[in-house]
């Protein structure tokens, strides 16, 4: 089994004790070696970085870079912005420097905006013999349908594609968003999904089946460990 699977009785659970682990990796990296980490958007995130806030402290930052897994093309000040989600209460209450946060840079060209992420990616990571950077921690969302970051069903351009970051076209508004790549995610040294809510059920059911299809199934089915946090059981 290349998964690990956590259940808990609820969603504040399940978040209190990603935010735990996420503490824990902090301590026991090297500070004197990059320690990269991707963040994802939508609601749980928010709640995460709450979380996470009160167990921390600011001299634990040192040499830690955020990075996202996908970015909706919006300006960084729209609250739809999945940067935006993580200033107030992650970057300014721990008083991250800017020099630390590697946002999209979605106010301009989509081209320019993927090269320039590539780039600073690159160099702070490790890569990898395919040229991936290997990253730290990912945290990813799982969608009712399945998708993780911006990568979603019967995108088969997705599948085929090497790039580490891709513009793409998606059918949840905003349709316009930037994401990290399937390779990206089957590279990087430990990927965290949060899965909560019943109406996942049957998409994380889907996806842990070993003839899965949805995006998430093929994350699981190219990574050799994936650690799931839900706040459900599967029957």
């Amino acid at each position: 089994m290349n998964y690990s699977l956590h259940h808990f009785t609820d969603s504040e659970s399940s978040i209190e004790a990603v935010a735990i682990r996420w503490h824990e990796a902090l301590i026991k990296r090297d500070p004197a070696i990059p320690f990269t980490v991707a963040l994802s958007g939508g609601r749980t995130p928010k709640a995460l970085y709450k979380a996470f806030v009160t167990k921390v402290q600011k001299g634990q930052f040192d040499n830690v870079h955020f990075f996202w897994g996908d970015e909706r093309v919006v300006p960084p000040e729209d609250d739809e912005s999945n940067y935006k989600l993580a200033v107030a209460p992650l970057f300014d209450s721990l008083e991250i420097p800017e020099t630390q946060i590697h946002r999209l840079l979605t106010e301009r060209d989509e081209e320019f905006a993927v090269q320039q992420a590539e780039s600073e990616i690159c160099r702070f990571a490790n890569l990898d013999p395919s040229g991936q950077p290997v990253l730290d921690l990912v945290f990813l969302g799982m969608g009712e349908d399945g998708h993780v970051a911006s990568l979603f069903p019967d995108d088969q351009e997705a599948i085929e594609s090497k790039a580490i970051y891709r513009a793409v076209t998606c059918p949840k508004p905003p349709p316009r968003r930037i994401t990290l790549g399937y390779p990206s995610l089957y590279a990087a040294r430990e990927v965290w999904v949060l899965v909560n809510g019943e109406g996942k059920k049957q998409a994380l059911a889907d996806s842990l089946s070993l003839a899965g299809t949805t995006p998430f199934a093929r994350v699981l089915q190219n990574r050799k460990n994936t650690e799931i946090f839900t706040d459900f059981i599967l029957e």
